[in-house]
């Protein structure tokens, strides 16, 4: 949305991180089996700008189980070039790192389950 943007058209690197924290917490909810809370965000970088009119594209996959821990790298995908006419392009514009932690009813850490 262009509340989402800055005076250039840019989209916030904000808005990014917090759709990247959505993409990782869904393959870790699943190997969890329940409830997980972002601890650290181990890396993140940003390869290109994405603009407004973008298709963003979020693909995240589980690279580390620990004890209580889960390890997600996401990749983010942005295809543009269709609504100005142009060809179509698709290019890598983020790639992080970040873990989760399963926790119980009491928000307390708790074992991830065996697979």
């Amino acid at each position: 949305m262009p509340t989402d943007t800055n005076y250039a058209g840019d989209v916030f690197g904000g808005w990014i991180m917090a759709q990247v924290d959505i993409a990782g917490s869904i393959p870790a909810i699943r190997r969890a089996r329940g409830r997980v809370v972002t601890v650290a965000v181990n890396s993140f970088v940003f390869k290109q700008p994405v603009f407004v009119g973008d298709v963003v594209s979020f693909y995240a996959s589980i690279v580390k189980v620990g004890r209580t821990s889960i390890t997600v790298d996401v990749v983010v995908y942005s295809q543009r070039g269709l609504r100005h006419g142009n060809e179509e392009i698709c290019c890598m514009v983020t790639e992080a790192v970040l873990t989760y932690v399963a926790v119980d009813e009491n928000r307390r850490p708790r074992v991830v389950p065996p697979e």
